[in-house]
């Protein structure tokens, strides 16, 4: 029974990662509104070294529309600048000797729609994440059998699995919905 319990437990740590990188990913897909967590994935050339953006510089949002990053040393401008393109994230940024700033342009139709499918397949890869997890345990569960633990047992720990992939695929459909939702709204 031991070994079930452990099947389990690791099985609902393996989904509960693919919703917690699903929510990661979500946040790199901007609905419209600037947030820091936009410039995520940035990484700057800190002395020759790859450092992400949130650990030269301060990164604020004073408005919808508005990102500032005022660098902790000034001779980092150009090379947070460079970084900001580099990484192609659509934005263009404007260097005023202080800080950097970048003006969020308003989504446009064609590209919220493009936004919502950049999602729809982030979700699909955490679900397909979920049934890896899935597929992973129902494995361990046959070995177990094999080795003489009780068909009913068995039967109980894949139901027990199966109840876990269908709550965690809920929760990422749930999930889109509210991104796509987000996206969407102008």
């Amino acid at each position: 029974m031991e070994e079930i319990e452990f099947i389990l437990d690791s099985t609902k740590e393996s989904m509960n990662n693919s919703v917690s990188h699903l929510e990661k990913e979500f946040l790199n897909i901007r609905a419209g509104k600037a947030t820091p967590a936009m410039l995520g994935g940035v990484k700057v050339d800190y002395y020759g070294s790859l450092t992400p953006l949130s650990q030269v510089a301060n990164v604020n949002t004073p408005d919808a529309r508005t990102i500032t990053i005022s660098p902790w040393e000034k001779n980092m401008l150009q090379p947070i600048e460079k970084a900001i393109m580099m990484a192609n994230i659509g934005f263009n940024p404007m260097n005023n000797g202080d800080n950097i700033i970048i003006n969020v342009p308003a989504l446009t139709e064609e590209r919220r729609k493009d936004l919502v499918k950049q999602a729809k397949a982030q979700a699909e890869d955490a679900k397909i994440g979920v049934r890896n997890a899935r597929k992973d345990a129902n494995t361990e569960i046959k070995k177990l059998e094999k080795d003489g633990l009780s068909e009913d047992i068995c039967k109980s720990a894949e139901d027990d699995v199966q109840e876990l992939t269908n709550n965690f695929i809920k929760k990422i459909d749930d999930l889109l919905v509210v991104k796509e939702a987000e996206i969407m709204k102008v």
